[in-house]
């Protein structure tokens, strides 16, 4: 497998152990996470009690090699608005967030690994769950 676009729920999975989730992963030759998922992460380290220790086990994994570092920019708006638009329409609607993480992965055409099935109602974005 070329490259992967990770969900937020798969780098917690990761670094709690998952089999199956660490498997698909080393099985990548790059691994996209995108500036929204950072934000979640960060948001979930603030409320808990190990925000400095996830900081630096984040910074590390950032720091690899085969990690890539995706921002949203205005191309990244346009994918956002078409997969709203359509969801709308559908009456499926789904978290924000991930709307701009599955926009992530159209923009860059890469599969989106994740854990949540409300991604499946996105029509044309490749899953690997």
């Amino acid at each position: 497998m070329k490259s992967v676009l990770i969900d937020t729920n798969i780098y917690t999975h990761a670094f709690k152990g998952d089999p199956d989730t660490v498997v698909v992963l080393q099985q990548a030759k790059e691994i996209a996470i995108c500036s929204i998922s950072i934000g979640e992460l960060l948001s979930g380290f603030k409320a808990g009690r190990r925000e400095k220790k996830n900081r630096e086990e984040l910074a590390e994994f950032l720091d690899s090699p085969r990690v890539r570092l995706y921002s949203v920019n205005e191309d990244t708006a346009e994918f956002y608005a078409s997969i709203l638009h359509n969801l709308r329409r559908k009456g499926k609607p789904i978290p924000t967030n991930d709307i701009w993480i599955a926009a992530v992965a159209f923009q860059y055409g890469i599969p989106l690994f994740t854990k949540d099935h409300h991604f499946e109602q996105i029509p044309g974005l490749i899953l690997l769950t």
